[in-house]
C-alpha cells in the first residue's frame, strides 16, 4: 500500500513559501526556514518525485489578459458510459475556455469553470460544447458578477 506524503514543518513551511511565491530562489527558501540550501533543495526535489509538487505556474489576471468572463456551467448527462465519459473528457481537454472540470456527486454530475473574453464568446463555446457531446440532459449556466477570493495556495 502507498503511504500519502506527511510533510513535517520544514516540509509545511517549504510549501507555503513556494505556493504563494514560485520564484522565490533556493536560498531565500532555505534562510527563510533554517536550512542551508542543499538539504531545502533535497525536501523539494523529494516532494517533486513524491507528485507533492506538480506544477510551478505563473498566476494571471484574467481581465488583464481580455478573459474578465467568468462562467459556472452545471452539467447533467443522461449517458454514465465509458464511451460517453471519455467522449466528455476528450472534449474538455480540447476546449481552452474551460479551465477547470469536475466530477460531481449529487444532481451535478460535472461542474466546468469557463472563462471567456465576452457573452459572445460563451455562446460560441456553448454551441461547440453541446454540439461536440451528446446526451447533455441539463446545462445551466451562471455567471460570476465579482470574485470575492481566488487563489490557489492548500491551507497547509
Amino acid at each position: 500500500m502507498t503511504r500519502s506524503f506527511e510533510p513535517d514543518a520544514t516540509d509545511r513551511a517549504i510549501l507555503r513559501l513556494i505556493q504563494r511565491d514560485a520564484a522565490l530562489s533556493l536560498a531565500e527558501i532555505a534562510k527563510e526556514v533554517g536550512l542551508t540550501p542543499t538539504p531545502c533543495w533535497k525536501r523539494i526535489r523529494k516532494m517533486e518525485q513524491d507528485g507533492v509538487i506538480t506544477e510551478r505556474v505563473v498566476i494571471l489576471d484574467p481581465e488583464k489578459v481580455g478573459l474578465g468572463v467568468s462562467v459556472f456551467v452545471a452539467i447533467e448527462t443522461g449517458d454514465h458510459s465509458a464511451a460517453w465519459i471519455e467522449t466528455f473528457a476528450s472534449t474538455v481537454a480540447k476546449m481552452p475556455e474551460i479551465v477547470e472540470c469536475w466530477r460531481l456527486g449529487g444532481d451535478v454530475d460535472y461542474l466546468l469553470r469557463v472563462v471567456v473574453s465576452d457573452m459572445t464568446a460563451f455562446d460560441g463555446f456553448y454551441r461547440r460544447l453541446t454540439a461536440q457531446v451528446p446526451s447533455l440532459r441539463k446545462v445551466t449556466s451562471r455567471f460570476a458578477m465579482e470574485r470575492v477570493k481566488s487563489t490557489t495556495a492548500l491551507p497547509i
